[in-house]
Parts: C-alpha cells; structure tokens; sequence
C-alpha cells in the first residue's frame, strides 16, 4: 500500500512515516497543499492521511481533486480541529474517517485497517493465484494457509503483481509501487527484488512464477 501523509509538523510527520515504514508502507510525505496535489498526480496511492490545517489552507479543499483522480482512495483526515462541526465538515467534504490530535498510533493503525475492509474500497477482499492469497483488507500473503512474510519491498511488488496476475505491468508501475519519491533507486534494484521472489516463491511451491517481460516489466501466472 502507498500513503501519502500530509503533514506539515515535521517531528509528527517523521513519526507517523517511521511507524508507516515499520508495517511495510510505501510513504511519501507532502508539507504543503500544492506538493501534495503535484504528488497526487504523479502517483497511485491507496490511503492519505491528511491534516487540515496546513501553510497554504485547509487539506478539506484537496479531496474534490483526489476523489476525481483516485475515486478508491482512501482519506483519513488527522487534525487537532475536534469540534462537531469540522468532523462533520471532514466526514461531508469525502473523507473516510477523521481522527483527533494527539491520537496513538494503535488508534491510527486500527481506522486504517477499518477504511481498508469497507467494502466500496476492494473488489474483493482475497486475491488468489496458484497456492498464494493476498488479503487486501490486512495487506498480508499466504501460502497454504500458512503466511507468507515478506519485506516491505517485496511485498509491495508481489501485491502488485498479484492484483494484475496474467497481465505484464510495466516497470514503471513496479517502482511506482515499491518506491517512494524520496528513495533512491538503482538501476537494478527492482530485478534484484523480483529475483528474490521467485527464489521464494519456489522454495514456498507457492504455484505461481513470475516471468521477465524484456524491455516492458514483469508478469506472474500459476504454474501449469
């Protein structure tokens, strides 16, 4: 899954990215309206997490534009406003969930795992090739039952592949997915993590392989 925080507190915003991070988030982080609409158009994320009060005005006034280019997106707003009006005002405007400053990081894990179970926001809430599942709504692989613990990285790449199983994706989509704007990205960093995978998925027999699409990208089907 790709986040993106807007937050324009640092010490908060360097928090809450490092506690993203920890649970395999891909995470990019905007300080200002207009870096968070260029990042918007520039990349698929799944979830925002979005202050209101920010240098250049209220987050509120992003959501009509992220609704339009993202319509699945998730949006949970994070602001220290708490009075009735402006969650209503949140919760009106599009937005999924609205939670109140200072709030704990279980709190803010559990609305996550919330908006990501509704059913509006999947298609389904497994993916299966082969013997692999992926669980959307928990973000989580399996193997026979039995999970299937990636790093983040790999994780985010097979998600991808997974979601898209019988079909190329383009290198590009890859790095868009498993690369946050930040990272810096060597020229073989992605064939290095696919490489990984297989080897993986073949000592799991997870049933599935994950073929090379010179000069386009990759593509995973079952195993016949």
């Amino acid at each position: 899954m790709r986040v993106l925080l807007i937050e324009d507190e640092r010490e908060l915003a360097e928090t809450l990215r490092g506690a993203l991070e920890r649970e395999r988030f891909v995470v990019d982080v905007a300080d200002r309206l207009s870096v968070a609409r260029e990042a918007a158009l520039l990349a698929p994320f799944d979830l925002v997490l979005l202050d209101r009060t920010l240098p250049d005005g209220d987050g509120l006034s992003l959501l009509p534009a992220l609704r339009e280019r993202h319509p699945s997106i998730s949006v949970i707003v994070l602001s220290a406003r708490s009075g009735v009006a402006d969650r209503i005002a949140g919760l009106d405007e599009g937005a999924d969930d609205y939670l109140i400053k200072p709030f704990s990081l279980d709190e803010m894990f559990a609305r996550i795992r919330a908006v990501r179970r509704r059913p509006a926001d999947l298609a389904g809430e497994e993916v299966r090739a082969g013997h692999l599942v992926y669980d959307l709504s928990n973000d989580e692989m399996s193997v026979k039952g039995a999970p299937f613990d990636l790093p983040r990285r790999e994780l985010r790449a097979l998600a991808t592949l997974i979601k898209r199983r019988g079909r190329t994706v383009l290198r590009e989509v890859l790095e868009q997915a498993v690369y946050g704007f930040d990272d810096e990205v060597q020229s073989n960093a992605l064939d290095s993590h696919i490489s990984r995978l297989r080897r993986k998925l073949a000592e799991a027999d997870a049933g599935v392989e994950i073929h090379a699409m010179r000069g386009v990208g990759y593509l995973l089907r079952e195993v016949l």
